[in-house]
């Protein structure tokens, strides 16, 4: 497991898939313009990490779950992406496959 920080990582490659700017991002998150490109260029280059609560507006404007900036790994970071786009039957139908597939009982 990396010991790594994934939020810088995993903002850049949200950011740059919804194809919008640093700055752009950072105002729609509620920072002041003139320093909007500054602060998630930091962000991204992981030299400061945003408050949770930053980071769910960020999440919330890149249209990807929260815990996809928590993800180790691109597959899994896929998964969050794929699972949170899944309505609430496909998740529990997804649950119990995976549990079938497992031998999980409950």
């Amino acid at each position: 497991m990396s010991t790594e920080n994934p939020i810088p990582a995993r903002l850049k490659d949200a950011r740059t898939t919804a194809g919008i700017s640093q700055r752009t991002l950072g105002i729609l998150v509620g920072f002041d313009p003139a320093s909007a490109s500054s602060r998630m260029n930091h962000y991204e280059k992981g030299r400061h990490v945003p408050d949770i609560d930053t980071l769910r507006r960020m999440a919330a404007e890149l249209n990807v779950p929260l815990n996809y900036f928590f993800c180790d790994d691109q597959t899994t970071a896929e998964l969050a992406l794929l699972i949170s786009r899944m309505t609430k039957e496909e998740r529990s139908n997804l649950i119990q496959a995976l549990k079938m597939s497992s031998g999980i009982k409950k």
